[in-house]
């Protein structure tokens, strides 16, 4: 359960971000859209079917679907308070979407304050304790407290007080899990704004993510003592996450203001959607350029990357047009934008890489690894006590 803070693709430019790929809408909500993917329906199966082949019949398949149901309903509220919260600060969210490991809301942005981060990582997990102190007295009325941590004996109908205790734990569960103090969990979002309120933002991301992962070492340590595979998944989760956070953060900080013409490559070759896919592999050969802007009587209409053109060569064959293989979804950027929402609509959209336009021309290319080689020399530089 985390809130995904990125930059959304400019206006009028509508991509799929992968996360939603493969997604099902199933409603709009508060003026945010609804998507559960479609491995959720897979979960669904492996519960009742788990149900069923222990012995618990129809009736225990039935329970435990209602009570799954009920617990996304849960993620769901939880990510709904990030996302209302958010917008008390004027971020928007794009969308939410549910996944068997959880949900994600996309905001368009990064809450610009430390207290406003703050107060949006904690209003997800602040949901689930109101739902859990609201379930809390009809539990301990219907008595059914000590049941919610049992399975229902074989044959037998699971109780509606038996459900309703399962859920308050479940929710208890939630709270505990998402304030670890490690990315991408809200924890990890609390402490490292409580520490940005005292310190810049990348140092206060590098010491949150550090946290974490001296966590997530101490859960392989302990998954490989008890055996417990979910641990040591968990510790690869927490690892990933604060590695990618502390990455993106020393990006921002290094990027600090600078336009996107800074960054960007004047050098390169664009290819027509009219050409050959055999065009575009002499292209790709002849010189360095991985990834190519595709134009059409002038206009931008799509990107060719490496892969695509591995993809289409395999399953068209070369006389077959980039058209056919290239990405549709190509996010234009003007050379006077900030860099760093620039690098931020990158990574939301997975593009390999942005098109700079002037006039409705192109005149550059930003990729993540000439902006990675931009930080690199400015790093080089400021040791020397220039920056550039």
């Amino acid at each position: 359960m985390r809130a995904v803070y990125r930059e959304g693709p400019p206006c009028g430019v509508e991509v799929e971000h992968p996360v939603r790929s493969g997604s099902l809408k199933i409603g709009t909500f508060f003026g945010i859209g609804v998507y559960v993917h479609w491995t959720f329906l897979l979960l669904l199966a492996y519960v009742a079917g788990s149900a069923i082949l222990r012995d618990r019949g129809v009736a225990g398949a039935a329970h435990s679907i209602v009570l799954i149901l009920a617990v996304f309903f849960c993620v769901l509220l939880h990510e709904y308070g990030h996302a209302l919260t958010a917008r008390r600060f004027g971020v928007a969210t794009r969308d939410i979407t549910l996944l068997p490991i959880g949900g994600v809301a996309r905001l368009e942005r990064m809450p610009r304050e430390p207290v406003q981060e703050l107060l949006v990582a904690l209003a997800g997990p602040a949901v689930n304790v109101v739902i859990a102190l609201l379930l809390l007295p009809i539990v301990l009325v219907m008595g059914a407290l000590g049941a919610a941590t049992q399975l229902p004996e074989p044959g037998a109908m699971p109780g509606f007080g038996m459900l309703l205790g399962q859920l308050l734990v479940i929710n208890v569960v939630l709270v505990v899990f998402n304030m670890i103090p490690a990315f991408p969990m809200d924890g990890g979002r609390v402490l490292r704004s409580i520490l940005a309120m005292t310190m810049p933002f990348a140092k206060a991301t590098a010491i949150a993510a550090g946290v974490g992962q001296v966590l997530a070492g101490g859960f392989v340590i302990l998954g490989i003592l008890t055996g417990n595979l979910l641990l040591v998944l968990i510790a690869l989760f927490v690892w990933i996450g604060g590695s990618a956070e502390s990455r993106h953060a020393q990006e921002q900080a290094g990027i600090g203001a600078m336009p996107v013409h800074r960054a960007m490559l004047t050098r390169f070759r664009a290819l027509s959607a009219q050409d050959t896919l055999d065009d575009a592999l002499r292209a790709l050969l002849a010189g360095s350029q991985p990834d190519f802007p595709v134009v059409d009587e002038g206009k931008t209409v799509g990107v060719l990357s490496r892969a695509d053109l591995l993809q289409g060569l395999a399953a068209r064959g070369p006389a077959a047009h980039i058209a056919d293989a290239m990405r549709r979804d190509v996010v234009i950027v003007g050379e006077h934008d900030p860099l760093i929402g620039a690098m931020d609509k990158m990574r939301e959209t997975n593009s390999p890489l942005l098109v700079v336009e002037r006039n409705g021309v192109v005149v550059g290319l930003v990729t993540h690894e000439n902006v990675g080689e931009l930080l690199l020399a400015r790093e080089a530089i400021a040791r020397h006590g220039v920056v550039a």
